[in-house]
């Protein structure tokens, strides 16, 4: 039998590319609380999953768990393929944290993890003692690591964001679409994705850090900030040098001609002239010599400058000849060229199996589950995936193992409420309610 992680910690068996049994994954030795929902933070927590780590999954019993499960399409009772898509390879463990029983549960459980992660609204991960000034009492070297639309600190941090927002606030919809249209939101949740990846990172450097410290630490990771990052070398013409960015045609590049999509005679094609070498070989390929000695395109500042006229000359070419023979002319010629596929036609590709970009299972409700895999390849050990967990299937087991808790000690946490109402009357499910009891969370993985 492969080495790897018991049942009860929701460890998962690990095989080389070929099938066959070997080391733990790189970060099987790791353990971590996630307080999260929808998708930033599910995707973050999922990357760590998939290397590995244990996640435990916190979900609110009064909200019915995790929103992810409710998401159409695919959707039947508590399962869907979007909350699949997010949540594999985890446990879930009902806890309701707005309850001292419910909260005296958890820190139990951060007793003995890494990390805690979370994505909800930026004020609330310390009303529900989530950060390492909460938790350092019961783990000194824990991690606690917040994502959220603003952060845990500044004037907007009690305010919720979604992808959607952040786009359109940091000014991603203003240089997306064609210029006469309107501002355009991608088509994937970029945002999210995005800082979901700077999330697990974030937790895997203050992991490293305490481990070697002895100490643990806050790490703040804002949907907001994120997005302003990746606005990068746009973001330093504009502040250095006044540059404006703006829409343009055919999304070329703000700087570098040829390197946009063409129309062909069937079809898009994406020709990316990066460096000179791809320009001197691109007008023979297209059948276009005199191109090469015109001194309007000699360079890249030259090409740049003359961007609307050597784009009409392609543009002509280009509209004339299919999107096959494009690529075979410009890949023998070595430049760099793809078609521009739907979804489906990209998930044909033969990469996607070669690279591991697709994983399959059985689920009990959707038969088959194939999905995408982890881009991030460490090694060649690779976890075998198991379906995202029903919403608290592992709860008293994690509370055992994990939490050290006795079955009587379980029972009493359940008379309280902290996994959910009490239906047959004991006080608890609302116990210690008052001024200083967080109220359950409601939001969803983008910080709300």
């Amino acid at each position: 039998m492969a080495p790897g992680r018991d049942q009860m910690h929701g460890r998962v068996l690990v095989v080389r590319s070929g099938g066959t049994p070997t080391r733990p994954l790189p970060l099987d030795d790791v353990r971590i609380l996630a307080v999260e929902q929808y998708g930033a933070g599910p995707f973050g927590s999922m990357l760590l999953a998939d290397l590995g780590a244990t996640v435990i999954k916190i979900e609110d019993p009064r909200s019915g768990g995790d929103v992810g499960r409710y998401v159409p399409p695919f959707q039947v009772g508590e399962d869907s393929l979007f909350f699949e898509a997010l949540n594999r390879n985890k446990r879930s463990v009902s806890l309701d944290l707005g309850t001292a029983a419910g909260r005296e549960a958890f820190r139990r459980l951060a007793a003995n993890v890494d990390a805690v992660f979370s994505n909800l609204r930026g004020d609330v991960p310390d009303r529900l003692g989530l950060t390492y000034e909460h938790l350092a009492a019961v783990n000194p070297s824990i991690v606690c690591c917040s994502l959220s639309a603003f952060g845990t600190a500044g004037r907007h941090r009690s305010e919720p964001g979604y992808d959607y927002l952040l786009q359109g606030l940091a000014g991603w919809m203003a240089v997306t679409g064609e210029p006469d249209g309107p501002p355009t939101k991608s088509g994937l949740s970029l945002v999210d994705f995005s800082a979901s990846h700077a999330a697990a990172l974030a937790v895997m450097v203050g992991v490293h850090a305490a481990r070697r410290d002895g100490i643990g630490l806050d790490c703040d990771i804002a949907l907001f900030d994120v997005a302003i990052g990746m606005l990068n070398y746009l973001g330093t013409w504009h502040l250095t040098g006044g540059h404006e960015p703006e829409r343009l045609a055919n999304s070329a590049h703000p700087s570098l001609t040829p390197f946009q999509n063409f129309e062909a005679a069937d079809g898009w094609i994406v020709i990316a002239c990066a460096k000179e070498k791809f320009w001197d070989r691109l007008p023979a390929a297209l059948g276009l010599p005199a191109l090469a000695s015109d001194a309007r395109f000699a360079t890249m500042a030259d090409r740049a400058q003359h961007a609307e006229v050597l784009t009409r000359i392609l543009s002509e070419e280009i509209r004339s000849q299919t999107v096959t023979t494009l690529l075979e002319r410009l890949q023998q010629a070595g430049v760099p060229c793809a078609p521009v596929l739907t979804v489906p036609e990209a998930l044909a590709r033969e990469e996607v199996l070669e690279r591991e970009m697709m994983v399959s299972y059985r689920h009990p409700v959707h038969g088959e589950v194939r999905a995408i895999g982890s881009p991030i390849k460490v090694g060649t050990e690779r976890a075998r995936p198991r379906p995202a967990p029903e919403r608290g299937e592992g709860t008293a087991a994690v509370l055992r193992s994990l939490g050290a808790l006795s079955d009587s000690e379980i029972a009493d946490l359940g008379r309280r409420g902290a996994f959910g109402p009490v239906s047959d009357g004991v006080p608890g499910a609302t116990e210690g309610a008052g001024p200083d009891t967080p109220a359950p969370v409601d939001g969803d993985g983008d910080g709300s």
